[in-house]
């Protein structure tokens, strides 16, 4: 039986292979993408929350919380610090993908396929972009993370 897509399973296994270690018989993945969170966010939790909601009992999306103690980033292929910087996801065949691009691939996953048609439209894609960045660039600050004085992501290990 496949591994459930349950927080505790694929949020907190930060075990993921990369698409060519599937074994002598090469498989297709049974996810569609894979997103690399900050479980530790309480918007992006709180997102993630809702897209596995939408994605039962499908399972087209792979969840791994980023800020789990096992999490290992060397099985990603980035830095933590990369990962912490902006969104990233996991295509079946091994590629990154980054920022507004993840967002769309989970929404096209959950079904909302027409909607994300939109967000591709260039003047909407420029502007999604820019407001992502914004974001990303504040977040720590915007959900009420930052220790006074500094804005940056704890230590593993320490609160």
């Amino acid at each position: 039986m496949p591994p459930s897509n349950t927080a505790e399973h694929a949020s907190r296994s930060g075990t993921a292979k990369k698409a060519g270690d599937r074994g002598p018989k090469a498989t297709p993945a049974p996810w569609e993408v894979e997103v690399f969170f900050d479980g530790d966010c309480p918007l992006c939790a709180r997102e993630i929350r809702m897209l596995m909601r939408l994605d039962e009992p499908a399972r087209r999306i792979r969840f791994t919380d980023i800020s789990a103690p096992d999490f290992d980033a060397g099985n990603v292929g980035l830095s933590l610090e990369a990962l912490m910087d902006r969104i990233h996801g996991r295509l079946p065949n091994g590629e990154l993908v980054e920022g507004v691009e993840v967002f769309r691939r989970l929404y096209e996953a959950v079904g909302f396929r027409r909607l994300v048609k939109l967000t591709r439209l260039p003047g909407v894609s420029h502007l999604l972009d820019v407001c992502y960045t914004l974001f990303a660039k504040n977040r720590l600050r915007l959900t009420g993370r930052c220790a006074p004085g500094a804005c940056e992501v704890p230590a593993r290990g320490k609160a």
